[in-house]
């Protein structure tokens, strides 16, 4: 690892790391880099780039320009106006009630935290939010660095909530309470009619990489 514009890069046989599109693989801080350098250490004959999470998030996250970041950021913040935490089931009534349980206290934290207090409604359809709320939440996306950007867009597409999201790069709940948060209407499913295999495993799956993706919020933070 050598210092480099205030970051840092990863030099591979005296030759530093490039992104797939050929720019310099420049890392943020150490702890990143360490990481990097870790997984790229841990390469045999042939390189497996599905065992290197944070070589991708940080390729990813290079391959941003302006544009490109700023349209990410208009991705994300759209999921206010959409956020899982708002659409309740209308029955049975022991769904809804754990449905509030576990994302009441999120909605609140959010307007408390940003000002911005989602409206809540049960079935499928669309319920228009406060634009003020829209736009304190659409604002703080917008402020995020390319780093950060990159693994709060897993953090919320793959639960399908911004503010549970934001919950977990703000450290409000543990990432496997936050996940488990986000999969209360299929685990009642499950409990009901039985676990299935094939969805257990796209789940794990989709968990594993949640959890990546706060581990690389958190290194996308530390110098």
């Amino acid at each position: 690892m050598v210092p480099s514009g205030g970051g840092w890069e990863i030099a591979l046989d005296g030759r530093g790391l490039k992104t797939p599109l050929k720019s310099p693989l420049a890392l943020p801080g150490r702890a990143m880099a360490e990481a990097v350098a870790e997984e790229w250490r841990a390469q045999g004959d042939v390189i497996d780039p599905l065992s290197m999470p944070v070589t991708r998030s940080a390729n990813f996250a290079l391959g941003m320009d302006a544009k490109g970041r700023s349209a990410a950021a208009d991705h994300l913040a759209a999921y206010a106006e959409c956020d899982l935490l708002c659409y309740r089931a209308e029955a049975p009534a022991a769904l809804a009630e754990r449905q509030a349980s576990a994302w009441d206290p999120m909605l609140c934290w959010a307007a408390s935290e940003f000002g911005a207090r989602l409206k809540v409604t049960t079935g499928i359809s669309h319920v228009d939010q406060p634009t003020a709320a829209v736009k304190a939440l659409s604002e703080r996306v917008h402020g995020m660095d390319a780093f950060p950007l990159a693994a709060f867009h897993d953090l919320v597409t793959l639960t399908g909530s911004l503010i549970l999201g934001f919950a977990a790069i703000g450290g409000v709940r543990p990432l496997e309470e936050l996940w488990a948060m986000s999969r209360v209407d299929e685990e009642w499913q499950a409990g009901l009619w039985g676990r299935d295999p094939e969805a257990d495993a796209l789940a794990e799956a989709g968990r594993g990489a949640f959890l990546h993706a706060g581990r690389f919020h958190r290194l996308s933070r530390e110098r």
